[in-house]
Order: structure tokens, then sequence, then C-alpha cells
């Protein structure tokens, strides 16, 4: 290869030696003596500005020598492009050139620039030889596409248009390329501006289908890019959702009681799907379905289908749906149902009876008995009442338990006047059916007569096994007493008065019919105090002894009501014994400063105080009456003063009148009843104070 050159050089030179120096001659002698070509990978469209050229010499003149070669680049119209540029190596046989760009243009048009390039011999040029280059570095419009609206169904193919959506670049279109995106931010080619020829997905301008898929259950992005012939991609991707639903519908049963029902029961299927939906589109669109027994569904357009189940017994409701892209919840039939429910249904009342007796030991405790083959007994609901027999009031219902298949109440026959009564039973299944009774198992009518129980009687009175009783009266000024005892309960009195501070026995016998004494049962003695005492009730209970006596002895306090009684037990009837009242006299106390005083001297200073531990005294204090006398004559009210909150009270005294000389006076303070004072009037012993 180089012997040829070194021979074609040669040749050059003595052709130009033959010619002389004649500038014309020599160039003239150069014309077309070289043969111009891009290299091959210039061939065709391309986005580099960096070109490669090659070319070959012939018919170079016998003796004519090179001294190298000019080129420049000719623009859009044929004109130059930059300033020529000149190789002065005659040997080589290719070169890489950049198209010129105009400063402040960084971006070429597209289109077919020229290139020429001549020999040179020293001043004188040949003829250029010129060829075209094809560059386009603009970004194409990105395409149109047609995608599928709404949802697909998963594991589906999805045909995608790509269409143009304006006129080619330069280069024309090469085609499109086409990315399923799962990563967000990728593309369908490596580079960021252009694809290679392996990148494109559908060929030619015109665009096409491309089918995508199997797709996955997810929003898949498809993104396209035009490819301009010269491999630039549009700046821009089109894009599409591609939106898959490979989630059968969620279906629900909405109605069915969560126990017995006792009658025919609307039932409804619910469907949700939060993807391509069940929104009702035809026949060919989400439906609905719910079905009884494994019989022929009811099948519904839309999200929703009813029924209703009717008969007795235990049904079984079963649904399943298809959403819109064909997702089923369940294989299309109620062979295997995804979503099941049980429907219980019970429209027969249960069976009630009254037992056919009363147990002995407990007269009062009613039974009915409660039987449903069905939904069974109801032990949460059902009641007893009663009323008089033969009457038409209303029945009064009695607190009532369920438990067993039994309902049973405890009659409080006690409340109740003697008398025959009539009961009724209602009782319910788990269904809610209700059925009544007034009737024994053996069909009679359930009454009974009242007092269904040993009836007692309680006599109550003051004091122990015997009242040791004064009564007194005064003649001339006398107090005469006589004493007695009493023994049975009745006949002693129902009130009495005793001094502060003392406690009082209290006394009773408990007897069942016929006047049998009842033994060791527990008797209840109730006292209420009057207004104004710090403690409003006091209970106490005793226990009888074996002839039926009960004894107490009640603690000091204020005056009181005593009421006894004896609550009943399930074979005696509760009874009460009279009422007591019982006074308490108020303590009062009174000293005098001095047992003497001196005419028209220093007064006398009373004092005194009012026992208050068992009561509140008012804030204005109490109304104390001081009172005096001479021997065997009657008391006289000189003064009456206020006690303090405490109880104290005090006054001063001045003997003036000189007839009280040498006279001995009695003094005594006395506190009448008072409205919210719980005591009885009472006065304080008397104090003498002589005058001199």
């Amino acid at each position: 290869m180089k012997r040829n050159l070194g021979r074609m050089f040669s040749l050059l030179a003595l052709a130009l030696a033959a010619l002389g120096t004649d500038a014309d001659a020599q160039a003239e002698a150069l014309d077309e003596v070289v043969r111009l070509a891009p290299a091959p990978e210039n061939a065709s469209w391309t986005a580099t500005s960096d070109f490669s050229f090659e070319w070959d010499l012939v018919d170079v003149p016998g003796g004519l020598e090179l001294t190298g070669y000019g080129y420049r680049f000719l623009d859009l119209s044929g004109r130059p492009l930059g300033p020529d540029r000149h190789n002065s190596d005659p040997q080589y046989r290719g070169l890489s050139a950049t198209l010129p760009r105009t400063p402040g243009e960084p971006a070429l048009p597209g289109g077919r620039y020229g290139f020429e390039l001549w020999p040179e011999h020293g001043d004188a040029d040949g003829k250029a030889a010129q060829t075209f280059i094809y560059f386009d570095e603009s970004r194409p419009a990105p395409p149109r596409l047609l995608a599928p609206a709404g949802w697909v169904r998963a594991g589906s193919r999805v045909e995608l248009r790509v269409e143009p959506s304006a006129g080619p670049p330069p280069s024309g279109i090469r085609g499109y390329a086409v990315e399923l995106e799962h990563h967000p931010g990728t593309g369908p080619c490596d580079g960021d501006d252009r694809c290679d020829a392996s990148e494109v997905d559908i060929s030619g301008e015109a665009g096409g289908s491309i089918s995508l898929g199997p797709l996955a259950e997810q929003v898949n992005l498809a993104r396209v890019v035009t490819v301009s012939g010269s491999g630039m991609s549009s700046a821009l991707a089109a894009s599409a959702e591609l939106r898959v639903d490979g989630t059968p519908p969620r279906v629900e049963i909405e109605g069915a009681p969560r126990g017995w029902a006792g009658g025919p029961v609307a039932i409804a299927a619910k469907a949700v799907d939060e993807r391509s939906g069940m929104a009702a589109a035809g026949a060919g669109g989400p439906l609905t379905a719910i079905a009884v027994d494994g019989s022929i569904a009811t099948v519904a357009v839309g999200d929703s289908a009813a029924t209703v189940v009717h008969d007795e017994g235990i049904h079984t409701v079963g649904a399943y749906a298809r959403d819109a892209v064909g997702n089923f919840s369940a294989g299309g039939d109620l062979s295997d149902p995804p979503v099941s429910t049980l429907v219980r249904i019970d429209e027969t009342p249960p069976r009630l009876a009254f037992a056919n007796y009363e147990d002995p030991a407990e007269p009062e405790r009613l039974v009915a008995a409660v039987a449903d083959s069905l939904s069974g007994p109801d032990p949460a609901r059902g009641s007893i009442a009663v009323r008089p027999a033969g009457s038409i009031q209303p029945f009064e219902p009695i607190p009532t338990s369920g438990s067993g298949g039994r309902l049973t109440a405890i009659w409080d026959s006690d409340s109740y006047p003697a008398g025959a009564y009539e009961f009724r039973a209602s009782g319910y299944d788990l269904a809610g059916n209700r059925s009544s009774t007034e009737l024994r198992a053996s069909g009679g009518r359930m009454t009974l007569a009242n007092p269904v129980k040993t009836p007692t009687t309680i006599a109550s009175g003051f004091g122990g096994r015997q009242l040791v009783w004064h009564r007194c009266r005064r003649t001339n000024g006398e107090l005469h007493c006589q004493r007695q005892l009493i023994g049975p309960f009745e006949a002693r009195p129902d009130s009495r008065s005793v001094a502060y501070g003392r406690g009082v026995p209290v006394g009773g016998r408990l007897t069942g019919a016929g006047g049998q004494p009842l033994a060791n049962l527990p008797v209840q003695i109730t006292e209420t105090f009057g207004p104004g005492a710090e403690l409003a009730e006091r209970q106490t209970t005793v226990v009888t002894d074996a002839g039926g006596v009960y004894l107490a002895r009640l603690a000091p306090g204020p005056s009181r009501q005593i009421e006894v009684g004896f609550g009943g037990n399930p074979v005696l009837t509760s009874s009460a014994g009279r009422e007591l009242q019982l006074g308490v006299r108020a303590a009062v106390r009174l000293r005098s400063s001095s047992a003497s005083a001196t005419i028209g001297g220093a007064p006398v200073v009373f004092s005194g105080v009012v026992a208050n531990d068992e009561a509140t005294i008012p804030a204005t204090g109490l109304p104390i009456e001081l009172q005096f006398r001479l021997p065997d004559l009657p008391w006289s009210e000189f003064r009456t003063v206020q006690t303090g909150p405490g109880g104290r009270f005090r006054y001063a005294y001045a003997f003036s009148d000189d007839d009280s000389s040498g006279v001995r006076f009695q003094f005594r303070a006395r506190l009448a009843a008072q409205p919210g004072w719980p005591f009885e009037p009472g006065v304080s012993r008397p104090v003498s104070v002589t005058g001199r």
C-alpha cells in the first residue's frame, strides 16, 4: 500500500514538473483527482456533529506532488459554513471534522449539509470534491397514545396504540420506543436524549399498536417517546396509566339477625371493590348474587342483591360478586360461596304451664315451665303477674327470673290482703315469640288463697318479763303512788316518760297460729327520734327465746317512737307490734353563787346548763324559765333567759325587798317543750337562797 502511494505521488510530481511552475496549469492538473465520501458511520442521519470522511486519489498526473488538502462545510443553502480549513499532510486519506456552530446559537438546524475537500500543491488548489452529510439534533414531538379507558383485568394483555402528534423532524421518524415503567423516573431508552435502533419498539412514522402484558395488579405507567431518524428522542414522553385490577370484590351479607328471627327475614348482599368498582353497567358488567340453601341465586347488576328468607328452620345464605373487569369473589356459582351466613327462623310461640303444686317449704315461690322445640326459651325475658281472682284489674308483675326453661317468682304475699289471687305467666322464645298462660300443667287455673303462709302475731310493751308500774296522784299537796306489777305485754301502757340519760327495757312475744310461741326468730326494734336529735333512727335486732319472748334494753337518748316487727320468712307471715311512745324529759341543772343574799347588797348569780349530748341546740338558744316559791306555795316565774348554743345560761338577781329578810326562797329552772327540740319539758332540782 505504501509503495503504491509513493508511486502515485512520484507520478504526480513528474506531471507537475512537466507542466512547469504555472499555477493555473497546476490547478488544472489537480482537477478531479479526489474521490470523496463520508465514513460509513456518517452515511445516514446522525445527531452527532462530529463527522469522519474518507477519499481516494485518481488520475494524478505523473510527477505532481501534493502538499496537503483543504476542506470546508457548506450550510443548508450550499454556502460555506465557517472558514476553510487545511491539512498539510498529503498522506492522509481520511479526517474527522466538526460542524461549526455560530456563537450564541448552539443548536444547528437539521438537514443536508455539504462537505468539500480539494488537493493542494503549493498555492494551487485542485477541484473540490463534494459529498453530503445528514445532521439532525432536533428532538421530535412526543406521540399521541390511545390506551384502554378504565381498568383491565390482571394477567391480561393490553393493546396500546401509538400515533404521531405533529409533523416529523428533518430526519423523519424512525419509530417509537415504549417502556412499561415499574420504577418511577426511568425512560424507554438508556440515553438521556436519544435511542438506538434496538430500543425502537414500533418502526415507522405512522406508528401502530403494541401489546403490553400480561400486566400485574397495580397502576402500570406506559411511557412512549418518538425517535427521530437521527436517533433523537422526544424531550417529553407520552404516558398512559394502565390500571390493573386482580382483586375480587368484597361481599358482605346484611340483615341477618345474630340470633333467631320470629318471621321472614329480608337479607341483602353488598359488594365493594376499590379498584374497577361495582357500578352497574348492564349484563356484562358488575353483578351481585345471593341464594338461600343453595337454590337458584338472585342475581342483580351492580353492587347489591336482595332476597327474603322464609320458613322455620336454619337456612344457609351465600353470596358472590363480579367486579367491572370480571374478577369473581368466587368461581361464579354458589357451590363454594366466599361469604355465607346462617338465618334462623322460629315462628311458633313457646309453651308455658305453672307447676301443679307449690313447695310447702316455700309457698310464695311460683314456678312456670317454658318449652320451645326450635329456638328454645329466652332466659332473659318473661314474667309472672298477679291480680285478685275474678277481677278485671290489670295483672301486676312480680319480680321474676328465668333459668333452665323455667320462670321463677317469689310472691310477697305479706303485702297483699287476705283473699284469692290468680296468676299469669308470660314467656318468650329466643326468636321473640311470646305466649301466656293462667293454667297449671294439669289444666287447672293457677290460683292461691292468701295468706299462703302461717300468720304470726307480735306483742310489744315497755318493761321486762314484768312491768313495775307506779300509778301516782297528788292529794292536798302530797304525792301518793301505788305500785303495780303488769305481766301480759298487751296490757302494758303504750307510752311512758323517763328522765334524761336512762335506758328503757322493752319486750314482747312472737306467736303463730293458735298462740303457738315462735322461738329463735329475729325481731327488729326500730327507734325513730324526734326532730333535732343527732341520730334519726336506731335499729336493734333480738332473737326470741323458747317461749317466743324477746327482751331488749334500749340505750339512752331523746324522745322517740318505738316500733317492733317480725319480717317473716318463707313459711311465716310478717307482723308488727303496736307503736310505743317514749318521752324523755330534758335535763336542766341550776346553781346559785350564794346560799344567802343581803337585802340591797350584791346580787346572787344563777347559772345553769341544758344537757345536749344527743341533740343539737338551735343557734338562737333555748328559752329557760327561772321560777321561785316559798315553801308549800306554787312556783312563779320571775324571768325568762336564753341559753347560748352550748346550752349554758346565766342571770344575776338582786334582793331589794326588806320583807325578804330572814325568808328562805327556793329557785328552779324550767325548759318547756320546744319545736325542733327532741325532749319533753324538764326542770332542775331547786336551790335555796335566804335573804338577810
